[in-house]
């Protein structure tokens, strides 16, 4: 039986990825656009409410008639300041989706989420539990909780938590590359931790794969590591990162949080993206690994075309 996607934001850098793969599969899909809310509301109940008022019509009028429904929009922005607008785009958006959804009679809904919601914890997982440390990491705990909180007993939800996602395109790879090739590319000794980093593609690939998976999906699935550490990442990007000492990486990040804590947490986000680099950060093989359902490793092609295009440029 034919099986018809949309992809709430398909024109941003993760959903086009999704359409790309949809349209390699030989898939029916279409864009939809992601309408734009600002709420101040901070609580699941404040949330909840909000979204029960809020008019979904014309976006349940754009869902109908398809099966699954991708949510790949919102501000995909780490540093971000906190306000209405994150909240709405992260928040509230991912809950009026849901609702209209359900009433148009999708089958399955995959949100894109973020493995930031768990913060600093040593080790990602695939619960409930969330430990936001910035504007953005809450806003999007704040959605996923919200979505937890739903009725959504004949409409299942699929939490994808992404963790680092790279692109040729992105300006975050781009400075990763930048990074890698300049006096500052360093890691914590021994280097061996595991990176976040992941490819677009092996995420597109996984959206893909979950939007089709025949059995129940669990509510959150964690996107799979894809082999390599924080040294091996920053070679792959053309680097020779230097050794530092993980004592002396540790007492800089600590400080770097606590003139955070005393600007109000302006730094955080940058203070936790030299920590990421540094130590990187460990998970569960997760759902995915379980079901045989990993994408093909991607990202390391992905930072050696940065690389590539920086030694080119130089050139």
């Amino acid at each position: 039986m034919p099986v018809s996607w949309a992809v709430v934001g398909g024109s941003g850098f993760v959903g086009s990825a999704v359409l790309r793969a949809l349209d390699a599969a030989g898939i029916e899909a279409c864009s939809v656009v992601a309408p734009r809310f600002a709420t101040d509301a901070e609580t699941v109940p404040e949330l909840l409410a909000e979204a029960a008022r809020t008019d979904h019509g014309a976006l349940q009028s754009a869902l109908r008639g398809h099966d699954v429904v991708v949510n790949a929009a919102g501000l995909a922005t780490p540093s971000a300041p906190a306000g209405t607008e994150l909240l709405g785009a992260n928040a509230l958006l991912p809950v009026v989706i849901a609702r209209a959804a359900a009433a148009a009679g999708v089958r399955r809904v995959i949100q894109l989420s973020s493995a930031s919601v768990q913060g600093r914890t040593h080790v990602l997982d695939e619960t409930a539990t969330v430990r936001p440390f910035s504007a953005y990491s809450r806003s999007k705990a704040l959605g996923e909780q919200a979505l937890a909180a739903m009725d959504t007993a004949q409409l299942p939800v699929v939490i994808l938590r992404a963790t680092s996602v790279q692109g040729p395109d992105r300006g975050t790879t781009t400075s990763l590359g930048k990074l890698a090739a300049s006096p500052f590319a360093s890691v914590a000794a021994p280097g061996t931790a595991h990176s976040p980093i992941t490819s677009v593609d092996a995420l597109a690939d996984l959206v893909l794969m979950i939007g089709r998976h025949r059995s129940e999906v669990p509510r959150i699935v964690l996107q799979p590591w894809e082999g390599l550490t924080v040294r091996s990442a920053l070679q792959a990007a053309g680097g020779r990162p230097r050794l530092l000492p993980a004592v002396l990486c540790r007492i800089a990040v600590g400080t770097g949080f606590v003139v955070s804590s005393l600007l109000g947490g302006r730094l955080d986000a940058q203070v936790r993206r030299t920590e990421l680099l540094w130590f990187g950060q460990d998970q569960v093989p997760g759902w995915a690994a379980a079901q045989g359902l990993v994408p093909q490793p991607r990202v390391q092609d992905v930072l050696a075309h940065v690389g590539g295009n920086r030694g080119s440029r130089a050139g």
